[in-house]
């Protein structure tokens, strides 16, 4: 038996509108289509597992620096012995039939931060549109689907989003971000009232310059303030 890490790197670009998700293509093989899927390769013997993830993604993507929290195992017997995988497996793996348990483990960035780069049997990388993934290797579908609803729930109850803000924005800028995550429109009113009770939002003494419309209020998080002039 083997073990595995799997990284679900969600972006967020505010100018595309969308929440994108890291994928590499897998190294192309005579007769044997490439696939897509996630970031992911065997732990090492003596390794601890965050410090694989992050090995993983840099070997792969060349992304380091990122955040990556582990939300899941994937312990399916039959996860990797679809027709499709075991074509690559058998080019690739020195024990292609060994079962494989995977740790899976997701991020939010902002993708204008991060220069994804392909390397090892990376064959290049790419942002794909949440809603446009195609059929990837192996259970990677199911591994993003579980990552999305951990992602969903961490929004509503862990404010992971925020990193993804400026540090200072409005609360129009907040709310398109929660809407692109859970993919559902939200009350103005409703958010504007719930949002402003939580401890961690700042309103600073401060509206938006140089706008074509009326300006809006500024805020920014407490574990923000530090690093701006207010």
């Amino acid at each position: 038996m083997d073990i595995s890490v799997d990284c679900v790197i969600f972006g967020f670009n505010e100018n595309s509108n969308s929440l994108q998700v890291l994928l590499i293509e897998q190294e192309k093989l005579e007769n044997i289509p490439p696939l897509s899927a996630l970031p992911g390769d065997f732990v090492l013997e003596d390794e601890d597992l965050d410090d694989s993830a992050k090995r993983v993604l840099m070997e792969l993507t060349n992304l380091s620096g990122v955040f990556l929290k582990q939300f899941h195992v994937f312990g399916d017997p039959n996860r990797i012995k679809e027709e499709k995988d075991q074509k690559w497996l058998l080019k690739n793996r020195k024990n292609p039939h060994n079962r494989v348990i995977t740790i899976g483990y997701y991020s939010l960035v902002r993708m204008e931060d991060y220069r994804a780069q392909p390397a090892s049997f990376a064959q290049k990388t790419e942002w794909i549109d949440i809603n446009e993934i195609p059929t990837l290797a192996f259970d990677h579908n199911r591994i993003v689907k579980k990552a999305l609803k951990t992602l969903r729930r961490d929004t509503l109850h862990n404010n992971i989003s925020f990193e993804l803000l400026p540090k200072k924005f409005t609360l129009a800028q907040l709310q398109n971000l929660y809407e692109i995550i859970l993919n559902k429109e939200l009350d103005r009113r409703n958010f504007r009232k719930s949002i402003k009770r939580l401890e961690e939002l700042i309103s600073l003494n401060e509206k938006q310059k140089n706008v074509f419309h009326k300006p809006a209020q500024l805020y920014s998080f407490k574990q923000n303030l530090d690093e701006i002039d207010i």
